[in-house]
């Protein structure tokens, strides 16, 4: 990911209000398809307030998650540290770790719970989130998570879907969680910020993390789960500004 992320640039609009816009990224063509030449693919992005002349801070969502998950905290850190162009040819990893998590995710669980909710006969969104919220429950008991899995709940040609590909995840859901062996390792400053409730970043995986990454620094915010900067929005703030700074 880091060769890829060097080998394309969005385009920068400088200061402005923010806004969407989808580019295209080439990848590499699977196996299975035969083919020989990379296929492009929409990648939708939205770009906030910045300086022009500063290289950008690229937020990744993960799994389940949508490019609107970081909107709060990327327009403040935009504001923020958009003079400090220096700063930012580093990596934050948060509470995910370059190893197998797999066993330590309760993930397809909650794909075979999504795609067993059939949602054809609502006739609003509010009624296709409360009936999603209800099928959810059974399964999936935190409602914190269940609000985060509703966000994928829209209106597509007048019917209530998931706007996740929940097939191909169930699908490929174990490549997903699987991380490859790697020999390479990267040798820029690197903040790997884990929930303290969070199983998914244990110390058990450090010596791994620093294999990879050799200057990597381990942070952890306490009271956060997995979704540390919605649970303690200004902890990991901080603990952001403070690795930039």
């Amino acid at each position: 990911m880091l060769r890829w992320t060097r080998a394309w640039t969005l385009p920068y609009r400088g200061i402005g209000p923010s806004s969407s816009s989808f580019s295209r990224l080439p990848i590499a063509p699977s196996s299975s398809q035969g083919g020989t030449e990379p296929r492009p693919v929409p990648l939708s992005y939205e770009l906030l307030d910045g300086e022009a002349a500063s290289p950008p801070l690229v937020f990744l969502h993960g799994l389940f998650g949508s490019k609107t998950n970081f909107n709060s905290i990327a327009k403040a850190l935009a504001q923020q540290t958009g003079r400090r162009p220096e700063l930012v040819e580093r990596l934050i990893a948060v509470d995910i770790s370059p190893v197998e998590t797999t066993s330590s995710s309760n993930f397809p669980n909650y794909v075979a719970a999504m795609r067993a909710v059939d949602m054809a006969n609502e006739a609003s969104l509010s009624s296709a989130r409360k009936l999603a919220d209800e099928r959810l429950r059974s399964v999936i008991q935190s409602a914190s998570m269940r609000q985060f899995l509703l966000t994928n709940l829209v209106e597509v040609d007048g019917r209530f879907v998931w706007r996740l590909n929940l097939d191909a995840l169930a699908q490929h859901l174990d490549k997903i969680l699987d991380f490859p062996a790697r020999q390479e390792t990267y040798s820029g400053p690197t903040l790997f910020l884990r929930g303290g409730n969070s199983q998914f970043l244990p110390p058990s995986h450090y010596p791994e993390i620093r294999r990879l990454f050799p200057r990597a620094q381990m942070q952890t915010v306490p009271n956060a789960s997995h979704w540390v900067h919605s649970d303690r929005p200004q902890d990991f703030m901080a603990a952001v500004q403070g690795f930039l700074a």
